[in-house]
């Protein structure tokens, strides 16, 4: 573990099974993630990103042991946490938070705002009611927030008012990492750039690492340093903003750069149009897994996993069609 990385995720795996019959036999395996290595670097904003269902949101609440994973391995501060009890992950529960997609239902609509962003004081043993007090005013002002809105329900408040009430929830309790899942996608896109701006502002002002999750390109690039992109359970190409979206290698990343709208009329980009939809998780093709709707596809794509390379300048790609640096140390899958 290095000392950059505040997380390591090695071969991480979530696998779901399905029952049928009155007995419950299990039918088939959903396999959401897929063996995933991925390091989180300390002060980052890391955007993880890959049309609906490549299994983002699972990543995210794997590593937080939302879900339990089937094997593979999160190390968030040298600790593997999948080795902790309960008990134990207590502690770092404090310290790696989630804000939710849905700023609707992720609110108990029966509490009050000072209530529902005080809660993991409480949970955390903030038993001073003066304290839990002055912490949930302080997380509500750096959101935008203010003290008379402590007294009101969920439904008096606005979409993207939600969204900073969810964010205040996470940063009530100091974390470290926050995993952020489409904070902006129910939002007005009017309202969009506002929160956007808030994390980045946040991020920086508190030192906050954040796994962004997205499936909108242009939002990305807007917010993140790095971003590593998805498709069907694994990770097919990591690397840094400017470098990934200044030159894409593997041909599902050409393919969602090719659907960013640019604001300007005169500029023309030639868009990639896919062909089929994407495979089932319950039965992943053999190979690339992109291989059956790649322009691109070759033999081996059908035959062999691809390695993740390394192309320079910190550059994954998870390709058989592109080829190493001499002097880089190839990754595993």
């Amino acid at each position: 573990m290095t000392e950059e990385n505040l997380l390591e995720i090695r071969d991480l795996k979530v696998h779901f099974e399905i029952k049928s019959g009155i007995l419950k036999r299990t039918a088939g395996v959903v396999k959401a993630v897929d063996g995933v290595d991925l390091d989180i670097r300390r002060g980052e904003i890391l955007g993880l990103v890959g049309e609906s269902g490549c299994g983002k949101t699972t990543v995210g609440r794997a590593i937080l042991r939302l879900v339990e994973a089937t094997s593979g391995s999160v190390k968030f501060k040298g600790r593997d946490i999948f080795k902790l009890s309960s008990t134990e992950m207590k502690p770092l529960r404090r310290e790696m938070q989630l804000v939710f997609q849905d700023p609707y239902s992720s609110l108990d609509p029966r509490s009050k705002v000072g209530d529902i962003v005080g809660e993991g004081l409480r949970v955390h043993g903030v038993t001073d009611r003066k304290e839990r007090y002055r912490r949930v005013l302080e997380a509500l002002e750096m959101v935008g927030l203010q003290e008379p809105h402590m007294r009101r329900f969920p439904h008096e408040f606005s979409g993207g008012q939600r969204q900073r009430i969810g964010i205040a929830r996470a940063l009530v309790v100091k974390p470290s990492f926050i995993v952020c899942d489409e904070p902006v996608s129910a939002l007005d896109v009017s309202i969009q750039s506002q929160v956007l701006n808030l994390l980045k502002d946040l991020q920086q002002e508190l030192d906050l690492t954040l796994l962004f999750i997205a499936h909108d390109m242009s939002v990305v690039e807007h917010l993140c340093n790095r971003v590593a992109v998805m498709y069907l359970g694994k990770i097919v190409e990591v690397a840094e903003r400017e470098e990934l979206f200044g030159n894409p290698q593997h041909p599902y990343t050409q393919a969602l750069m090719s659907a960013i709208p640019i604001a300007d009329p005169k500029v023309k980009r030639e868009r990639i149009i896919l062909p089929g939809d994407p495979p089932s998780p319950l039965r992943p093709p053999p190979g690339c897994r992109f291989h059956t709707r790649c322009p691109e596809a070759i033999d081996i794509c059908s035959q062999e996993i691809p390695q993740q390379i390394d192309l320079g300048r910190q550059h994954l790609c998870a390709c058989h069609l592109r080829q190493p640096e001499p002097d880089a140390v190839q990754q595993p899958a």
